[in-house]
């Protein structure tokens, strides 16, 4: 009978010593998940103020692309690297702040004119030129990459004016986390 009552016994704090680690590892991950939405929650709110002046800047710095090409007009050494040095102090500054694991993306942007398989193709060679001017100005290769859009995302629409369309043909420089 003791032997009996000694099983049930173990077995009950058997039991019990199981759920109280179920317990544990259940609480660890909700702690878990709960600290890496605070850190998605942060990194969304930085980005986006980063973002506004990464596209502040790369809207006073736009340099211009032959009609149809990805050839850039004369003149956008000066502007490339005004942007180039705003991206390496953005990154400085993420850096200090302890955020690791973020990228620049810059995207090519079309009017709408056009084959729009065309425009995304075209759009991406306009991005890649542009990553490579910004290295050349001395941003790490590592740490941005090029995107075509084509004309998904214009600034205004209609595009149904020379200037409207001037506007819509543009590249954007982002972070991402």
């Amino acid at each position: 009978m003791k032997n009996k009552l000694l099983v049930v016994l173990l077995l009950s704090m058997t039991t019990t010593l199981a759920y109280a680690g179920l317990a544990d590892d259940l609480k660890s991950k909700v702690e878990s998940k709960s600290k890496d939405a605070a850190a998605a929650k942060a990194n969304k709110e930085i980005a986006a103020k980063v973002n506004k002046r990464l596209l502040a800047e790369g809207r006073k710095n736009q340099c211009s692309f032959k009609s149809g090409t990805d050839e850039l007009e004369k003149g956008c050494g000066t502007k490339a690297k005004k942007l180039a040095n705003t991206i390496i102090d953005v990154k400085k500054t993420l850096q200090s702040q302890g955020y690791s694991g973020f990228k620049f993306i810059a995207s090519g942007h079309t009017d709408s004119s056009g084959d729009t398989a065309k425009n995304k193709e075209l759009s991406l060679r306009r991005a890649k030129v542009m990553v490579k001017e910004l290295i050349a100005q001395g941003v790490k290769a590592d740490d941005i990459e090029a995107v075509g859009m084509g004309s998904e995302m214009p600034l205004v629409k209609p595009d149904d004016t020379p200037a409207k369309k001037a506007k819509n043909r543009r590249y954007e420089i982002q972070v991402r986390f």
